[in-house]
């Protein structure tokens, strides 16, 4: 097989070499219980320590807001549910979207089976939730309002700021989920006045199973993993040292790559949109034009099954994905397709080429390439576009 092309980076990246090798010495040399009294844990303990400074500058909070998690998904739990629990008596009732990641979704509902509200906003046919909308729906018992940073599928990016400006003119606690965006565009949680944002650090060429939820000092939710007294009785557990390491070391070199790193995805994923829409019939761009990550490109082409043309892709060297990861296998059309209002038939034939700084544009010349074969092959199996070709044949 010739060399691996990877466009799967939302799903997960590559672990920097320089990010492992400053998690190597948590494993073997100073592999002491930051927990512990004694001398030989104190390294593990510091260096703990500044991780979460290291992750706190980065956002413009305070090291003390920073809890390390085991990744988004348990801080999407945590940010929903502890906040539900310990705000019950203030009100029952939470806003988020009807595009947001399972992880918040799936916990909504569990919040409905207990007695909570929840309101799903909807979203335009780029993916971007109506404020006037989102403003309608507070009520005097909503507590808390969750709309994700950036959408993991169609990578449009929400108005972060202007959301976090409504719910503190209401009084309402805001979360964020960010694991798309964190260490991809610029977040500021004083400026976006965000109360509690969740993030990982496998979406940044760090380790998987590492996590942190960013807590604002004025938001008082209870602990979520009850037992030790880790994470200042907040998040029991043994803390995953390499992990927080290398999600810390990984943060760092988002950081000092932001600006470089946006421009060149930028570009590079606007000429994969243009060779895309201007090479192959029938494909529809998926999410915002501009208010998108750097990263995201995802398409909808006509009369094709996407797990098809995923496995040609897999067979030619290229690895993509038809949208999140952790549904990849559902059967269903995705949820964030059907919100903004693509049909069943066009949101199975979807595409999510996602981007690292390590592409480049040969590579995305040789994707495009292989792609319009691929298509141009499927389609000439497709009964619907047999019959579509044979419309349009008699109408001329």
């Amino acid at each position: 097989m010739e060399k691996l092309i990877y466009l799967d980076n939302a799903a997960t990246t590559q672990v920097y070499p320089e990010v492992f090798e400053e998690m190597k010495p948590y494993f073997t040399e100073y592999y002491g219980n930051p927990s512990s009294v004694y001398q030989f844990a104190q390294e593990s303990k510091n260096k703990v320590e500044r991780a979460r400074e290291e992750i706190a500058e980065m956002l413009n909070a305070k090291p003390e807001e920073i809890y390390f998690t085991g990744g988004g998904s348990e801080s999407d739990n945590w940010a929903l549910v502890a906040t539900a629990e310990t705000y019950a008596k203030k009100g029952k009732h939470i806003i988020t979207s009807k595009i947001e990641h399972h992880a918040i979704l799936h916990t909504c509902e569990y919040l409905e089976s207990r007695g909570y509200e929840v309101t799903y906003l909807d979203v335009d046919e780029n993916g971007l939730i109506d404020l006037e909308q989102l403003k309608k729906s507070i009520r005097e018992d909503t507590i808390l309002i969750s709309i994700m940073s950036a959408n993991n599928e169609i990578g449009t990016i929400q108005p972060i700021a202007e959301i976090g400006k409504i719910a503190k003119e209401h009084e309402i606690f805001f979360h964020t989920d960010a694991v798309q965006a964190f260490g991809h565009i610029p977040i500021d949680v004083e400026e976006m006045r965000i109360d509690m944002l969740s993030a990982s650090g496998h979406k940044i060429h760090g380790p998987k199973g590492i996590g942190f939820l960013y807590i604002r000092k004025n938001v008082r939710i209870g602990a979520f993993i009850h037992g030790g007294s880790q994470e200042r009785g907040k998040r029991a557990g043994t803390h995953n040292v390499p992990g927080i390491v290398g999600l810390a070391a990984a943060a760092k070199i988002a950081k000092e790559n932001l600006e470089s790193n946006i421009k060149y995805e930028t570009k590079l994923r606007d000429y994969a949109i243009s060779r895309i829409e201007n090479e192959i019939p029938f494909a529809v761009l998926s999410g915002h034009r501009t208010k998108r990550l750097p990263n995201n490109i995802h398409f909808c082409f006509r009369f094709i099954e996407g797990e098809s043309m995923l496995i040609l892709l897999d067979q030619a060297g290229i690895c993509g994905s038809s949208g999140s990861a952790c549904t990849s296998g559902s059967l269903d059309p995705s949820h964030v397709l059907l919100a903004i209002g693509r049909p069943h038939e066009i949101a199975h034939g979807s595409l999510r080429l996602t981007l690292s700084e390590k592409n480049t544009k040969e590579e995305i010349d040789k994707v495009v390439d292989e792609l319009k074969k691929i298509i141009e092959r499927l389609r000439s199996m497709s009964p619907l576009y047999e019959d579509y070709l044979k419309k349009e044949k008699a109408n001329v």
